[in-house]
Formats: structure tokens, C-alpha cells, sequence
């Protein structure tokens, strides 16, 4: 026989020897052993369900505040956006008006003559 035959002989029959030599000073018979196990794994399951309902419920929540502190923030945004337009809206309007009443005065003095001037804002 070769020496990977060999290998694979005195690795077959050292887990034969295992399984036996477990069987024979196990503490428990097989069944009980197996309910243990099956106990143990559907109490790991339930534990897993439990970890993964409560996670998916913080991060749903965490989403859900998220989402309420961006929509306040965007209306103060708008909302401050708005009150900044209107200003200058405003000062426009007055600017206009200023300009309006400048180009009346040179248009008396003058006839056709036109005035342009550059508004700051």
C-alpha cells in the first residue's frame, strides 16, 4: 500500500475508534443526547428570532427619527429661505422704486435723456 493508502486507513479507523470508545463512556444515552442538542438548537433559534426582531425594531425606529429630524430640518431651511427672499424681494422693490423716482427728476430736467445705475443688493 502506498503512503497516502495508509494515511487514509489509520485515519478511518482512528474515527471508527472515536466514535466507538464516545459511545460506550457518553454520560448520557443517544436519545437524551439528541434531545439536548435539538433543545439547544431551537432555544439558539428562538434567541437569533428575538436578536433580529429587536434590531430590526431599533433600526426602524432610528429610521423613523432620521427621517423626522430631516424633514424638520429642511422646513426650518425653507422656511428661513423664504424669509430671505422676501428681504430682498423688498429691497429690490425699494431700489426699483428709488431709481423710478431719479430718472423722473433727470427726465424733467432733461427731455430724452436717459439715466442707468448699477443696484447693490
Amino acid at each position: 500500500m502506498n503512503k497516502t493508502g495508509s494515511t487514509l486507513v489509520a485515519l478511518v479507523a482512528g474515527a471508527a475508534l472515536g466514535v466507538g470508545a464516545g459511545m460506550l463512556f457518553a454520560p448520557a444515552k443517544g436519545s437524551k443526547t439528541r434531545k439536548k442538542i435539538k433543545s439547544k438548537a431551537i432555544e439558539t433559534k428562538d434567541d437569533l428570532s428575538l436578536r433580529i426582531s429587536q434590531i430590526a425594531e431599533e433600526l426602524s425606529q432610528t429610521a423613523d427619527k432620521k427621517k423626522a429630524d430631516f424633514e424638520e430640518t429642511l422646513e426650518e431651511t425653507l422656511s428661513s429661505m423664504s424669509y430671505k427672499a422676501e428681504d430682498v424681494i423688498n429691497t429690490m422693490e425699494r431700489k426699483l422704486e428709488d431709481l423710478k423716482a431719479k430718472n423722473a427728476k433727470l427726465q424733467k430736467g432733461k427731455n430724452n435723456v436717459v439715466v442707468t445705475e448699477e443696484v447693490n443688493i
